[in-house]
């Protein structure tokens, strides 16, 4: 399993000219960031950055077309390749205009496992594992639907972030001229946990659950047992325990199933008390203000619910890490995966760059004809990940044909 062996990040330098030469996949990739080339200044006028060895920092970078993109990247061998927005000028050339502002960018989004070590048990801070790892699956297929459904969405473009999380791109034409005020109002729209570290109780719902909090709970609930209750126990312990029973805001029910929580076995027990007690409660209007009637549902969506960096949604000039590049603490390749297969993906498997200079090895050991004209990514475990890519962008093409009928329509009649 290449992402769970160890990588030796000495070799980085080693191995990324290898991976830039014969790997990246520059023909799909501009493809992607060119649009069909409506306008055709689109691609030439977005913003790059590159994170190159010895921390240098180069912004601002731009290419005119896949040619001089494809030599740049060549030549300065990133150890990280951020994408920004679409400016009114070639981001290289901003120096030299007065005015200098985003114009366009995806909808990006950002779920990071750091967020969620209050409420796993398993690993903290960079460290994942395959329990853990279902809070990003839940997350996606949370997020996928509601961008879908409640949005109209259709081209979303999910990557592995290469060690932790994962980031989506939503590349639909109207997410991509969304103006900041719209992509907030998306963010917060999308965002149930509100709160800091001070706030106990950070899920609240209406009396009336809107259908999109309803589709969330649902995908919640059918993750939530194996999740919290197997995999994390996440009330294994008089601590985890009261740190759920804090979630409830009448101290008469809270105290009495404290008392009753050292006599469970187990947390799916533990767990089934907990829901009894506030059922019962609920039923009999045995609550007082502030007891809300949905608190199950508040507690389980408090626990699994995505947990989004909203910060770099909202942000029109917030740059976000390129799918392909490889992660310089794991060597690992920030792969774009299925949503609809998001129970298979597995992190502890994605390829790293020593595992595929080995399959590219053994591939051409193997078979004689070596040049073949078989790309190379094709001789590696990364073709899966191109495959998808490759069907994202297939859908993606038939948006941007229609723009370029538009335009040319729009042409004609003037």
């Amino acid at each position: 399993m290449p992402c769970s062996t160890s990588f030796d990040s000495d070799a980085l330098n080693e191995l990324l000219p290898i991976y830039y030469n014969r790997l990246f996949p520059y023909k799909q990739y501009y493809n992607w960031l060119n649009y069909g080339g409506v306008p055709k200044t689109y691609f030439s006028y977005r913003e790059f950055s590159f994170n190159l060895a010895d921390d240098i920092y180069l912004r601002y970078q731009s290419f005119k077309d896949q040619e001089e993109m494809e030599r740049e990247i060549k030549k300065h061998k990133p150890h990280k390749i951020d994408i920004g927005a679409v400016f009114n000028f070639r981001p290289k050339d901003h120096r030299s205009v007065s005015v200098f502002t985003p114009m366009e960018k995806e909808l990006v989004f950002d779920i990071d496992m750091t967020d969620y070590d209050e409420v796993r048990t398993c690993c903290s801070g960079a460290d994942i594992c395959s329990k853990c790892w279902k809070f990003m699956t839940v997350a996606i297929k949370i997020l996928d639907a509601a961008l879908r459904e409640d949005f109209g969405y259709q081209h979303l473009l999910w990557v592995y972030s290469g060690r932790r999380g994962v980031h989506c791109w939503v590349c639909d034409a109207k997410a991509r001229s969304l103006s900041q005020s719209s992509r907030s109002a998306v963010a917060e729209y999308l965002q149930l946990i509100r709160g800091g570290d001070s706030v106990a109780k950070k899920v609240n719902l209406q009396q009336k659950l809107h259908p999109s909090i309803e589709r969330a709970l649902y995908i919640a609930k059918s993750y939530f047992e194996n999740l919290m209750l197997v995999d994390q126990e996440i009330l294994s312990t008089p601590d985890q325990w009261k740190k759920v029973l804090a979630l409830i805001p009448d101290p008469t029910l809270r105290e009495s199933l404290e008392n009753v929580m050292p006599q469970c076995v187990n947390s799916q027990q533990r767990w089934n008390t907990i829901e009894l007690g506030i059922t019962k409660a609920t039923s009999k209007g045995e609550y007082k203000k502030g007891f809300s009637p949905h608190l199950v549902a508040e507690i389980i969506l408090q626990l699994v619910y995505p947990r989004l960096d909203i910060n770099v949604t909202k942000g029109l000039n917030h740059l976000l890490k390129s799918p392909f590049c490889i992660h310089p603490k794991t060597g690992c390749v920030c792969v774009c995966f299925d949503p609809l297969k998001a129970d298979e993906f597995d992190p502890m498997n994605v390829p790293n760059l020593s595992h595929l200079m080995e399959e590219i090895s053994q591939y051409d050991a193997n078979t004689k004809e070596v040049n073949s004209g078989v790309p190379e990514y094709e001789k590696t475990s990364m073709k899966t990940s191109v495959a998808v890519f490759e069907a994202f962008l297939k859908g993606l093409n038939k948006e941007n044909a229609g723009r370029r009928r538009d335009e040319s329509d729009q042409k004609r009649d003037f």
